[in-house]
């Protein structure tokens, strides 16, 4: 492959790459402010700077000061080049450390913060705010303006999503972009010009397409700021781990930002995957994080309703085992669920086989409007995980379930997970059910209509995976520790095994994994417990 040299190094790069595009693939970072490896070149901040060393040199000229003289005098400087829009070549040489580039950048870097606003203590982007590390790296000096900055709208409601402060903008212009290019919809512009300049919205518009947030994860400074995360925790105390959204069945990587110290999580961001987002995810995949606390379920319950006694994991798998020992295997129902891991689902399909069961349904949510970028009309993370574990015995849906419940053909069921696209009728019918277990992480739907609820860990508790719509079985990590007593779907599910009598044998996660297929079992290597 041909290869070019930064700063000494060879860098390997594809037909019509830029140098930056090139360095960033090779992990090498050029200081930016504008360029976005998901975005159009723009080539206005200026930070990308450097120097062509190789070839014809052009050098410019112009006045340097000269202290002994006490004057300007006549000099040369190098002819400096935008790094993204600077096609690399075979044999190229280029200078991203030189002196007249670290001179350039400082004055880049000066000029962007004359007027910028110094309420760092105060600004959601503190900790992550590229104007603070290229201050450090390649500025460091006291700012010489004195004059009064100028003075521009703040907290500026863009949407139900975003809030711009224009005092902090830099005009990269990454936001009108995302906009354009990714969401389709031109809702964001420039006006005025010069240090006057600010982003403001289409006349009757409001920022309000399915990738808002998009607008605000891209700002490289405080700009733009995310209402469901502003002043709610500062980024030097969260930890992140490998995700993957359970928005729906596209299946976006995601970094699972969390606060060890109060074993919460506080925001998704993309994580680049060339084959599956690449750089993005939309607004709905971004707010599912909140369904790791919302409506929980940290407590084991038999009984319904006001009824029910609440008690704890492992009281209410034995209530369960209890339940299902006085009934033949082929009166048993399994429903795996589309919203949980495929080590959960097939820990329930092994235990059904082991009964058993030779019915086996699937729950999912109902769809959700899909788009063409990348939202799937599917809003479930792993139905085909599911439908792969339930394998020939799948026989339907919840609603069909509930039909064979009514015939008398199902005495027990036993279920994963608490969302289901059914009925209220659907779910009446399952209500007047026994015997029925649920073994969920939320309440509501199946949950709350079982006779015996097990609680278990959710996606962030728990080592898992989710197998997309296009069959890529992808892997992800636990982030923050399940609540006392309470653990993940597959371990409650061999431990309800154990106390009907069967081993299923396992005892970690890649223990089900090496149980399942041989491409989900080598997904991920990681010598993880969960």
């Amino acid at each position: 492959m041909a290869t070019f040299k930064l700063d000494g190094e060879d860098i390997t790069f594809e037909p019509g790459d830029t140098v930056i595009r090139a360095a960033w693939r090779a992990g090498r970072e050029i200081p930016h402010y504008c360029w976005h490896p998901g975005l159009s070149v723009a080539a206005n901040c200026r930070m990308c700077l450097v120097e062509i060393t190789s070839g014809r040199k052009i050098d410019m000229p112009i006045l340097k000061w000269d202290a002994k003289k006490s004057d300007y005098v006549p000099a040369t400087k190098p002819k400096l080049q935008p790094a993204c829009q600077f096609q690399a070549s075979e044999g190229l040489e280029v200078s991203s450390k030189s002196e007249p580039v670290k001179q350039a950048q400082g004055a880049v870097q000066e000029f962007l913060l004359l007027n910028h606003p110094v309420d760092c203590p105060i600004c959601d982007q503190a900790g992550e705010c590229k104007l603070q590390d290229y201050y450090l790296e390649h500025q460091g000096t006291p700012k010489r303006k004195l004059t009064e900055p100028v003075h521009k709208p703040k907290g500026v409601r863009f949407g139900p999503t975003i809030v711009y402060d224009a005092e902090r903008c830099i005009m990269c212009t990454r936001c009108i972009r995302v906009c354009d290019e990714l969401a389709g919809d031109h809702v964001l512009d420039m006006r005025e010009r010069g240090n006057r300049n600010e982003i403001v919205l289409a006349p009757g518009r409001e920022l309000d397409h399915k990738y808002s947030l998009m607008t605000e994860h891209v700002c490289p400074v405080g700009a733009l700021t995310s209402r469901d995360f502003r002043f709610k925790a500062r980024v030097w105390f969260l930890k992140s781990a490998p995700g993957v959204c359970n928005g729906c069945s596209k299946g976006c990587n995601t970094h699972v930002d969390f606060d060890p110290r109060y074993g919460k999580v506080y925001r998704l961001r993309p994580r680049d995957n060339m084959d599956v987002n690449k750089f993005w995810m939309c607004d709905d995949g971004l707010m599912t994080y909140e369904e790791a606390h919302d409506n929980r379920l940290f407590m084991g319950r038999v009984g319904r309703g006001e009824a029910g006694d609440f008690v704890g994991a492992a009281d209410a798998i034995a209530e369960a085992a209890q339940a299902l020992k006085s009934v033949d295997g082929n009166e048993i129902a399994v429903v795996l669920s589309a919203q949980n891991s495929t080590e959960d689902n097939y820990a329930l399909a092994r235990l059904g086989r082991a009964l058993g069961a030779t019915r086996q349904y699937l729950a999912a949510k109902g769809g959700w409007e899909g788009d063409d970028i990348l939202r799937e009309a599917d809003n479930n993370p792993n139905r085909a995980g599911a439908t792969a574990a339930a394998g020939s015995a799948f026989a339907g849906t919840v609603s069909d379930l509930a039909e064979h419940v009514a015939s008398g053909d199902v005495r027990a069921v036993l279920a994963l997970g608490s969302h289901t696209a059914a009925d209220t009728a659907s779910l009446a019918k399952l209500e007047g059910l026994e015997r029925f277990i649920c073994l969920a992480s939320n309440g509501g739907g199946m949950a709350d209509a079982a006779q015996v609820a097990i609680p278990i860990a959710n996606w962030a508790e728990a080592h898992g995976s989710f197998t997309n719509s296009a069959g890529t079985n992808q892997p992800f990590k636990r982030a923050i520790p399940a609540a006392p007593g309470i653990e993940p779907g597959w371990r409650a599910i061999a431990s309800l095994a154990a106390a009907l009598g069967h081993d299923l044998g396992f005892h970690r996660v890649q223990d089900v994994r090496a149980a399942m297929k041989p491409a989900s079992a080598d997904s991920d290597t990681t010598e993880a417990r969960a």
